[in-house]
């Protein structure tokens, strides 16, 4: 979908690739899941790489049926970024990495993924200023998959463990130059962040349709539940909910489109809103379901559990309102 069109992608704009994850979100999070990380990959390529670089990943993309991952985070370096401890040391034509990624998303069936952007420390610079971003490639010898988490949702998109020991990456793979990483991140996390939201808003709408349907169905003292009055105020909440997060995640989508400058707090509304709605409102398709709605044979378990990765990844909710704090303050 980000895929430019000399490389025989789409090109989408921000708006339409945002209501493609919104929609494939309301069937199933884990497939939007591929979509967001795809995009996140290709945006920061697209961001740092030179034209050497994108001619040869992105036309590969072109070409091939490949999966890409993002990877940033490791055991002691979640929200705090630049506390990351991954080393690239150059040597030579290569820079060699020696450490490890963890909860990356991006493989499936207990694969990695074939292409990742991964971001890590060079040179002595302490904190942001020593983060470089490069681009990593399955079978790179010293690179390997590691431990396959078993998540509490989204599980048809695996997060996994990577591992980098004396792995020697062509410095043709770094994205601009040493100590960009932090620059690519900022420019990146935007676009990221609002597809975190867009999957959100597609999780809670696909609820709240099955809330809404079921409410129909559903005959209990000799009426539907839906003319319940307990019931209708809790779906009008959803519509509520679903409707305000709609509104904010295109607003963002346009002012990114239009090309409006320091948009990451607003991203940062829309991800932090759309995520904490999505899992109030999937919480009460579950109750509205009843029991069925704890059973799997409904998918609205399912949504609930999808739905609480939305609050937590690409900076967790609690970062959110921090930047949004800052911006203001």
């Amino acid at each position: 979908l980000k895929l430019p069109k000399k490389y025989g992608g789409l090109e989408e704009e921000p708006t339409t690739y945002y209501l493609i994850i919104e929609e494939i979100a309301r069937v199933c999070g884990s497939s939007a899941m591929f979509v967001a990380v795809h995009g996140s990959c290709m945006t920061s390529i697209r961001v740092g790489g030179d034209d050497q670089l994108k001619d040869r990943i992105f036309g590969k993309l072109g070409k091939e049926n490949l999966l890409m991952g993002w990877a940033l985070t490791e055991p002691n370096a979640g929200s705090d970024v630049a506390s990351i401890e991954t080393q690239a040391v150059l040597d030579g034509d290569h820079y060699v990495i020696n450490g490890s990624k963890c909860f990356i998303s991006g493989g499936a069936g207990g694969e990695c993924a074939d292409i990742y952007t991964t971001f890590v420390k060079t040179g002595n610079a302490k904190g942001k200023k020593n983060i470089s971003g490069f681009v990593v490639e399955k079978n790179t010898p010293g690179f390997r998959i590691g431990k396959i988490e078993n998540k509490l949702g989204m599980h048809g998109s695996q997060a996994v463990e990577l591992i980098f020991k004396d792995a020697r990456i062509p410095k043709e793979n770094l994205m601009g130059k040493e100590g960009d990483g932090w620059r690519i991140l900022m420019e990146s996390i935007k676009e990221t962040r609002l597809g975190i939201a867009a999957m959100a808003l597609g999780i809670a709408q696909g609820a709240l349709d099955q809330a809404i349907n079921y409410a129909k169905q559903r005959v209990q003292f000799g009426r539907p539940i839906s003319e319940f009055q307990g019931v209708q105020f809790m779906l009008a909440d959803m519509k509520m909910q679903v409707e305000a997060s709609r509104a904010m995640v295109y607003q963002t989508a346009s002012m990114l489109e239009r090309g409006v400058k320091n948009i990451l707090p607003y991203a940062s509304m829309a991800k932090c809103f759309a995520s904490d709605a999505a899992m109030k409102i999937t919480t009460d398709a579950v109750q509205i379901l009843g029991g069925s709605g704890y059973m799997q044979d409904y998918p609205v378990e399912r949504m609930m559990r999808d739905a609480k990765a939305t609050q937590i990844m690409e900076g967790t909710n609690q970062i959110q309102r921090l930047i949004i704090a800052k911006s203001i303050l």
